[in-house]
């Protein structure tokens, strides 16, 4: 397993490369947490174990990379939203 976290404003990334059931490959993970202006704990804002439905890359880097991508693009939809 393989995982990455970084802030993005108001949001904590947690994303994560885990090795696919069949052992071929890695599958994307991520979770999007509001940190910043919720009061008491984060609040999950996302969760998704399995992105581009189970899809399985080679390397970890290229399902992080993924991973982060789609985090990314949730935290822009959530500003927009607010």
């Amino acid at each position: 397993m393989h995982f990455n976290e970084t802030d993005e404003g108001d949001y904590r990334i947690y994303t994560g490369a885990l090795e696919a059931p069949q052992g071929d490959g890695y599958v994307a993970a991520v979770v999007v947490n509001k940190v910043r202006g919720v009061p008491g704990r984060p609040l999950e804002a996302y969760r998704d174990t399995s992105l581009a439905g189970g899809h399985r890359w080679l390397r970890p880097e290229e399902a992080l990379s993924y991973a982060m991508d789609k985090a990314r693009a949730i935290v822009r939809a959530q500003r927009l939203a607010a």
